[in-house]
C-alpha cells in the first residue's frame, strides 16, 4: 500500500477496543506484554466506559502489582475508583482484575459439568486429582480457555482484555481445547482406563500393562485408570466447550495484539505469532512495540549537529573552553557526537523492522523508553496515553 493510503487506513486502539468484547495480548517474555494489557485495560475503562476486565493467565503476579490490588486471583477483583482518582483521572467506566487459579477453575469446571452428583465427588476426591491438574500438559492452557469462555459467555463484561503466558505457550493456549479433546479420545487413555472397564486385557494391551505395571504398581495404575475413566464421562462437554472455544476466537468480536520489543529475537517471535494467527484465520488487531527509540535520532540537523561534534570536536572546544581544559571537552564533545551515531544506527534498524510489522494490521503503537520502572495505575495510564490514539 502507497505510504499516504497507508497512513490513512491506519486505526487505533481506541477504536479496535470499541468494536470488540475481547483482546487477547501476546508476545514472548520480557517485551512488556502484562503491563501493556493492564495499560490497555484502564485506558478502556477511562475512556470508553463499561465493565473492562483484565484477565491474565501468566501466572507472576505483576498485574495485581501496578494495579495496587492486595487480594487477586480467580474471582475478578474491582479497581478502586480512588485509585484513578489517585493518578488523577476519573473513568468513565469500571476496571476488574483476574488471574488463573488453574486448581479452582477446573474444580469449577468438574462441578458444572460432571454427568451426576456421584461422579464429580468421586473426582474431586481422588487422591491423583490434585496432582494431575496441577501437572498435566495442556491443564493450565485448556482451563484458561475455558475460563475466558465462561466469563464472555456470563456477559458481565463490555471488553475482557486477556494476557497470556510467551509465544510459544499462546499457541498451546489456541490449540489446548482441541489437543484436550483429542486425548480424551485417544488411544493412549483408552489403555489406560481398561483395569477400570473390565479385568480382561486383549493381546494388544497385555504388553503395554505388563510394562506399566513393572513400573508403577498395578494399584497406582487402576487409580489412574479409575480417575481417568471418570473424567472421561465428560468427554462429551469437553468436544462440545472446546467447538465453542473455538467458535469464540474465530468470531469478529475477538482481536489478537501482538506486542514486542524490537530486538531480533522478540521481532522473530512475534513475526511467528503473527504468521500463526494469519494461518488460524484469526483476526490481527494490532502490533504494539515497547521500548522504541525516540525519533530525533533521524533527524537530519540532529546528525548533521553530531556529525560536527566529531568531526570539528577540537574547534567547538576551543570556543566553550573558559575554566574548562579544551581537550577534555574535546573528548567529551566527541563522546557524544559517536554516541548519537551509535544509537542512530539502532534507530534506523529499528524504524526498518517497524516498517515491515507495519504492513500487516491496522494499528501499530509505539511505547518509548519510559525513565522509570511502571509499577503503579498512574504508570499504566501514562503509558496507556502513548498507544491509545
Amino acid at each position: 500500500m502507497p505510504a499516504r493510503r497507508r497512513d490513512e487506513a491506519l486505526g487505533s486502539l481506541e477504536r479496535l477496543f470499541a468494536a470488540k468484547e475481547i483482546v487477547i495480548h501476546c508476545g514472548s517474555g520480557g517485551v512488556g506484554k502484562t503491563t501493556t494489557a493492564a495499560a490497555a485495560a484502564a485506558e478502556a475503562a477511562i475512556h470508553l466506559g463499561g465493565k473492562v476486565l483484565v484477565l491474565t493467565v501468566d501466572p507472576a503476579r505483576r498485574l495485581a502489582n501496578a494495579l495496587g490490588l492486595e487480594q487477586f486471583g480467580n474471582v475478578e477483583t474491582r479497581v478502586p475508583a480512588e485509585a484513578f482518582s489517585s493518578a488523577g483521572v476519573e473513568p468513565r467506566g469500571e476496571l476488574y482484575a483476574a488471574m488463573l487459579d488453574t486448581k479452582q477453575s477446573w474444580d469449577d469446571l468438574i462441578r458444572r459439568h460432571a454427568p451426576d452428583a456421584k461422579t464429580r465427588d468421586a473426582i474431586l476426591a481422588n487422591p491423583l486429582y490434585q496432582n494431575l491438574m496441577g501437572r498435566f500438559v495442556q491443564s493450565h492452557d485448556y482451563i484458561a480457555m475455558e475460563r475466558l469462555y465462561d466469563i464472555h459467555s456470563a456477559g458481565t463484561y463490555d471488553l475482557i482484555v486477556v494476557d497470556t503466558p510467551p509465544t510459544r505457550n499462546a499457541i498451546d493456549f489456541l490449540e489446548a481445547p482441541a489437543r484436550m479433546a483429542d486425548f480424551f479420545s485417544s488411544r493412549f487413555l483408552r489403555w489406560l482406563t481398561v483395569p477400570a472397564r473390565s479385568r480382561v486385557l486383549n493381546a494388544a494391551s497385555r504388553p503395554f500393562y505388563t510394562i506399566a505395571d513393572r513400573i508403577l504398581g498395578s494399584q497406582f495404575l487402576e487409580d489412574i485408570a479409575e480417575f481417568f475413566l471418570l473424567f472421561q464421562s465428560m468427554y462429551a462437554g469437553f468436544v462440545k466447550r472446546a467447538n465453542a472455544v473455538t467458535r469464540v476466537l474465530g468470531d469478529r468480536r475477538t482481536t489478537f495484539v501482538v506486542v514486542s520489543t524490537l530486538e531480533s529475537a522478540p521481532v522473530r517471535e512475534a513475526q511467528y505469532f503473527i504468521s500463526e494467527l494469519r494461518s488460524r484465520e484469526l483476526h490481527l488487531g494490532a502490533v504494539v512495540l515497547n521500548k522504541v527509540l525516540p525519533g530525533y535520532l533521524l533527524d537530519r540537523e540532529a546528525t548533521e549537529s553530531a556529525q560536527r561534534m566529531c568531526g570539528e570536536a577540537d574547534v567547538l572546544a576551543g570556543k566553550l573552553a573558559d575554566e574548562h581544559d579544551p581537550a577534555v571537552l574535546e573528548r567529551v564533545l566527541c563522546e557524544i557526537g559517536n554516541s548519537f551515531l551509535n544509537f542512530q544506527v539502532v534507530a534506523n534498524r529499528e524504524a526498518e523492522v517497524r516498517a515491515e510489522l507495519s504492513s500487516i494490521p491496522d494499528v501499530v503503537a509505539n511505547v518509548p523508553y519510559f525513565d522509570t520502572d511502571i509499577y503503579d495505575l498512574a504508570g499504566l495510564i501514562r503509558l496507556g496515553d502513548k498507544i491509545w490514539r
